[in-house]
């Protein structure tokens, strides 16, 4: 918080309004569509504006050194950036306006790339640039210096799902000195990653990472490990959360089956058990509830494999149709190198391989779900995996031919490709479709193989092949885990993917616009191991910068009552969305009690819903009051 002596100092510093207006072409992002020297002259004479300069490049460093150089000269004291969204490169302006002295808030940013020059050009895009500056400027001359909110934070941090994400996420949050809880629902540590024998492309045994890794976490005194847990309420804010967790007996038919693994184990505590994952302790004998307090959320609660409709591709209408997974622990149950592939039972001279069944699905071609959802997205794994499968029936059962039937062959990651290649090398046949034209799968009749599958071959100019093989097998993708109920608990954002929403792709690829709570691996959207576990180091690394200060810094636009206006009716308090943000509480005022409403700046938002209900006026959010807004709509006007 500034002392008395600063405050003092920057109100004299602001008593008189001295705007700079910075203005960027963003390489011709803006200047190709909007007149930016125009721009420049329509407003330089504006009430407040001392200086107006255009720039090639405002993010860059020259760009910031300009607006530093003018606050230390003392020739501004207020600052307005005409560039792309603020939600790009608002922090940015903020960071070098501060670095050079001068309080961050007496900052404004339009936005005359999104709102403009990719909407707009010519004479309408240089008007509709220079309305925007002008508000910006209006907005300006009225600001005053804010402070951030201060928070104290706790030095710890609960990661909520042990797989592969969340126990990396855990180890790192250690490692830096921070108290770590890892919650896990199922009885075993290792998530989806537990489902795999081999990883692509360093062909490392999945079982020997995960064990190696959750020894690491099981033996760290910093991390208390809860399995057959789940969290069940949810209240405070960064620095300070209060999660509510409840520990029960499995009794998901899938936590049962895996239990049941253990069967064959001696001692299994701490060991691998394949296809099911680190079973680190006693399951509880009964259900029970315990609070933890904690200062940041870390979610690594993973995915789920896609399941294929009755009857797709002939899954659950043909037993000789599994899905990839299947295959993967099959080969891995059955390490034989015959010369054909055999699988319970069975002979198979001939597989095929269907690529992208619950990815990259299109509207009016594709059934959706139950819930009317659709995979557009691509699983992005899938096709590496299918490769990998078929190279290993290729080189371990040389007689089994292998067909694989794809639209696109997405082998993204470094050394992924070769997977492809070597798939060539080994004689897999590929077919390749379009999605309006999928492969079609029924039975044969000829009695030598039991199915039949029947495509339009792209590659032969969309000949009708059929090849009869005795099995097929569905490369299924990923879905996000099914967590609505922390999704409701916790307000959280969701793509249209509905997987986790982070804020910016790139600018902070981990948080979520809640504060204090971020994102580890595949919650977020499709990752192989590898990057899930980067994603993970990332959001303990971010975790880390918010906690290990002992307290939090927030922006300040958040609401503030005026207690001579408000009559403490509490219609702000209902609409809120966000609960405990709002309170009434009890004061006195004339010698009387009476209620007033009282916000809790660490929980509010800034979204100005109780500003819009409240009768009296009495609510403003600070840094967008309603006079700002005013001068805005004037300056529109008057330009």
């Amino acid at each position: 918080m500034a002392s008395d002596n600063e405050k003092k100092e920057t109100e004299k510093e602001t008593a008189e309004e001295k705007i700079g207006v910075y203005i960027c072409h963003c390489g011709g992002n803006i200047s190709d569509h909007v007149d930016v020297q125009k721009v420049r002259d329509n407003i330089a004479n504006l009430p407040g504006v001392v200086t107006a300069y255009t720039n090639m490049f405002m993010c860059s460093d020259p760009g910031q050194e300009l607006i530093q150089k003018d606050i230390k000269d003392g020739k501004i004291n207020r600052v307005v950036v005409a560039s792309c969204a603020p939600s790009l490169h608002e922090l940015t302006f903020r960071g070098a306006i501060k670095r050079a002295g001068m309080n961050p808030y007496l900052y404004e940013h339009a936005n005359i790339r999104e709102q403009v020059s990719w909407v707009h050009d010519g004479e309408k895009a240089t008007a509709k640039a220079t309305s925007l500056v002008a508000a910006a400027i209006a907005k300006t001359r009225n600001q005053e210096p804010l402070d951030p909110i201060r928070v104290e934070a706790r030095n710890h941090t609960i990661v909520i799902g042990g797989g592969i994400a969340g126990l990396r996420a855990a180890h790192d949050l250690s490692a830096r000195g921070i108290q770590v809880a890892l919650v896990e629902k199922s009885p075993f540590l290792g998530g989806q990653t537990a489902m795999l024998n081999e990883l692509v492309p360093t062909g490392e045994k999945a079982g020997d990472l995960i064990q190696a890794l959750s020894r690491q976490v099981l033996d760290d005194e910093n991390i208390t490990v809860y399995t057959c847990t789940e969290v069940i309420r949810y209240e405070g804010y960064v620095g300070n959360f209060k999660l509510t967790l409840k520990s029960s007996p499995p009794e998901s038919k899938k936590d049962l089956e895996k239990m049941a693994l253990l069967a064959d184990k001696n001692n299994p505590s701490r060991e691998f058990v394949p296809f099911a994952g680190i079973y680190p302790a006693r399951v509880p004998d009964n259900s029970e509830e315990m609070v933890l307090d904690t200062g940041a959320i870390v979610f690594a609660t993973g995915f789920q494999l896609y399941t294929p409709r009755d009857g797709e591709y002939g899954f659950n209408e043909n037993p000789e149709v599994i899905t990839l997974p299947d295959l993967i622990r099959h080969l891995a149950e059955h390490p034989s190198s015959g010369r054909a592939l055999e699988i319970g039972g069975r002979k198979i001279e001939r597989v095929a391989l269907i690529h992208c069944v619950g990815s990259r699905m299109i509207p009016g071609i594709h059934e959706p779900d139950a819930d009317g959802n659709l995979n557009e997205y691509c699983s992005r794994t899938c096709c590496s995996a299918t490769l990998q499968a078929a190279n290993q029936i290729r080189e371990r059962h040389p007689d089994t031919h292998v067909f694989e039937y794809y639209r696109d062959i997405r082998t993204y990651g470094r050394g992924h490709e070769e997977y492809y290649e070597r798939a060539s090398d080994n004689h897999v046949m590929f077919f390749r479709f379009e999605p309006e034209d999928p492969p079609v799968v029924e039975r044969s009749t000829s009695g030598r193989h039991p199915l039949k599958v029947t495509v339009k071959d792209t590659l032969t100019f969309g000949e009708e092949l059929e090849a009869e093989v005795d099995l097929v097998v569905l490369s299924v993708g990923m879905e996000p885990s099914n967590i609505r109920d922390l999704v409701e608990m916790m307000k959280l954002p969701v793509g249209a993917d509905r997987f986790l929403q982070e804020v910016h792709p790139k600018l902070r690829p981990v948080e979520v616009a809640n504060t204090g709570i971020l994102l580890a691996g595949t919650c977020q959207a499709p990752m192989d191991v590898g990057e899930a576990c980067s994603a993970a180091q990332a959001a303990s690394v971010k975790a880390s910068i918010l906690l290990t200060k002992g307290y939090v810094e927030l922006d300040p636009f958040v609401a503030e009552v005026d207690p001579e206006k408000c009559t403490g009716h509490g219609l702000c308090a209902e609409a809120c969305p966000i609960e405990g943000a709002i309170e009434l509480q009890e004061m006195e005022a004339d010698a009387d009690k009476v209620k007033r409403a009282e916000v809790i700046p660490a929980l509010c938002t800034g979204c100005g819903i109780c500003v819009a209900v409240c009768p009296e006026n009495a609510i403003d959010i600070k840094g967008w009051t309603l006079k700002e807004y005013e001068d805005m709509v004037d300056a529109i006007v008057a330009i």
